[in-house]
């Protein structure tokens, strides 16, 4: 028997190249709606920026000799996921679609960083 259990999660972080601040502000603030928040007054000389998603956060972190991540990804569970679709093409961002799911709709699109980024809705 553990003497601990995992709850839950309280953030994931995405990497993003130097000086992308205010590209992962359009995307994540402006196109999908999330706000920002400050970070820990001892993180803040850190570059990146942090935003809340539902009951998470989403922190984009800058990092030397970045990569985008083409798997790795995160699922952000959606409301109304086709008038999400229709606003994001409208910005011109490519809506790429893999296998489906039972039990709910999906797609994927790539940040402004090239990290893959999933969106998803339960069907009811």
């Amino acid at each position: 028997m553990m003497g601990f259990s995992i709850k839950g999660i309280d953030h994931i972080q995405l990497a993003a190249p130097e000086g992308s601040e205010e590209q992962a502000r359009e995307f994540f603030g402006d196109l999908l709606g999330l706000k920002e928040i400050s970070k820990p007054e001892n993180l803040q000389k850190r570059d990146g920026c942090w935003f809340v998603c539902g009951n998470q956060e989403i922190h984009i972190g800058v990092q030397e000799g970045f990569l985008p991540a083409k798997k790795a990804h995160p699922g952000l569970v959606v409301e109304n996921l086709g008038e999400l679709r229709q606003s994001l093409q409208n910005k011109g961002v490519i809506i790429k679609e893999d296998l489906p799911i039972e039990g709910r709709n999906r797609f994927f699109v790539d940040d402004p960083f090239g990290n893959r980024v999933e969106f998803l809705e339960f069907l009811k």
